[in-house]
């Protein structure tokens, strides 16, 4: 646009709207994340696997018919549970809040992270104090009779609530694996009503500046005019 002594204004810059990075909060540095990560899944697999040994144990002694056969089986699970079930559960815990408080995942961000650490939280509990002390129950029949056949009599529920309790366990590890895996649900209703990222306000590059056309000023000159 001209102005009116005969320069062409330059056009005022159009202001553009850019995204602003989005505000992290803590995160743990990779050297600390990935070693964690491989805590965390080497402790959770071997607690998986645990129960697994612990529910195949059960289940040999509920259907077997030798009385020795059945004492090893209970031994073998009282030994199992007495090393492992502490020391695995707390690491699958401890870990998996420390990856969750760490990373952008969160704890209660996230329906399946918040239904993770409450199903662990249960299942750890559950473990140490109930299956524990179900295999000591177990331990203690068989220690008893450590000769000659065990009745159904001695055992009494024993037998039963040594192939329950790993079973559930079980179950819910393997639903914590399919949360992981699946990650449903989305966010939770406090965190999806936040905004998309906010706007800024950068101006556009100013246009080149246009050189005025000269202009003869003398009276009685028609502009265009050739001298």
């Amino acid at each position: 646009m001209r102005s009116p002594t005969g320069a062409v204004a330059a056009s005022e810059p159009t202001p553009r709207r850019v995204a602003a990075p989005a505000s992290g909060g803590r995160r743990l540095p990779p050297a600390v994340r990935k070693p964690l990560v491989v805590l965390h899944v080497v402790a959770s697999v071997s607690w998986l696997a645990l129960m697994l040994c612990l529910l195949t144990l059960a289940v040999t002694a509920l259907t077997t018919g030798d009385a020795d056969r059945l004492r090893t089986a209970y031994r073998a699970m009282g030994l199992l549970g007495d090393a492992l079930i502490l020391p695995l559960s707390l690491l699958t815990f401890l870990s998996g809040v420390a990856l969750g408080l760490g990373t952008s995942w969160g704890l209660f961000r996230y329906y399946w992270v918040s239904t993770k650490f409450w199903l662990t939280l249960g299942a750890m509990t559950a473990s140490v104090l109930a299956l524990t002390d179900r295999l000591h129950d177990a331990v203690r029949v068989v220690e008893a009779h450590p000769t000659g056949p065990i009745t159904v009599a001695d055992l009494g529920f024993v037998r039963y609530n040594t192939v329950i309790v790993p079973a559930v366990a079980l179950t819910l590890y393997l639903f914590n694996v399919i949360l992981s895996v699946y990650k449903p649900w989305g966010r939770r209703k406090a965190h999806a009503k936040v905004t998309a990222p906010a706007q800024v306000t950068a101006p556009a590059p100013a246009p080149a500046p246009v050189r005025a056309e000269a202009t003869d000023t003398r009276p009685g000159r028609i502009p265009g005019a050739g001298d």
